[in-house]
């Protein structure tokens, strides 16, 4: 697994595992690929309210059979991004190809003895486009966005992510997201133009994509109604400055 393909991933040399390390002062926090063990670490987290009410996605309460679902689709898609990278050789001009993912997503804490705990997961993927407020455009414009080639720099991507509440405040999930963003997506993605959506009073996430260089551009009501609530929605954006 050593090579360019790989880089900027370091490998865990016990365990053979690629994974990113967070800056220093989180340098004992990594993004690891998916673990089949990991399963049993969702629902401690996604059921805490502090987690699942800014959360769209998983139904609640989450169980054991939500989790290895997920856990199923996530594994697979790190898996088919990982090895295009072990397959792939460089250009003839020495650049890297581009693959459509990011095969690390969950953030862990290293132990002093060298064990880790699951903390939280942080997913890059094409947007949803809430920013559409006809359905059928919207719905019409996700599928254009989805089609598009690998590297097309008019993709529009998002992040999703959450954390345990135990570490909240600690700029773990800033530093994240800057760590994939900068030394991940836009080299290894070709990544250009990236949005961000979080409901209207979460100010957390909101200040983790103004880290990145996210603007907030507006509060969208397109009719989003979750769990039975209607929810607003903050928009950002961030577009690549070479």
């Amino acid at each position: 697994m050593a090579g360019s393909q790989l880089c900027p991933l370091e490998i865990n040399p016990r365990t053979g595992e690629p994974f990113l390390r967070l800056p220093p002062p989180n340098e004992n926090i990594i993004i690891t690929p998916p673990r089949s063990s990991d399963a049993s670490c969702f629902g401690p987290i996604i059921n805490d309210s502090c987690v699942w009410q800014w959360l769209e996605a998983p139904p609640i309460p989450y169980t054991d059979e939500h989790a290895a679902v997920w856990l199923e689709m996530i594994m697979e898609k790190s898996k088919i991004v990982l090895e295009l990278y072990k397959e792939q050789r460089s250009k003839p001009d020495g650049s890297l190809k581009l693959v459509d993912g990011c095969p690390v997503r969950h953030i862990r804490e290293v132990l002093p003895d060298g064990t880790d705990i699951y903390l939280g997961d942080i997913g890059i993927l094409r947007a949803p486009l809430e920013e559409i407020a006809d359905p059928e455009e919207r719905k019409k414009q996700v599928e254009i966005n989805e089609n598009k080639q690998v590297g097309d720099p008019s993709i529009i991507w998002t992040f999703g992510d959450y954390l345990a509440p135990s570490h909240h405040g600690r700029g773990i999930m800033s530093a994240a997201m800057r760590l994939i963003l900068y030394s991940w997506a836009i080299p290894r993605m070709g990544v250009r133009r990236m949005v961000g959506y979080t409901f209207e009073g979460n100010q957390g996430s909101v200040r983790v994509f103004e880290k990145s260089g996210f603007v907030l551009k507006s509060v969208l009501d397109n009719g989003k109604t979750v769990r039975g609530e209607r929810k607003r929605l903050n928009y950002l954006e961030w577009t690549y400055e070479e």
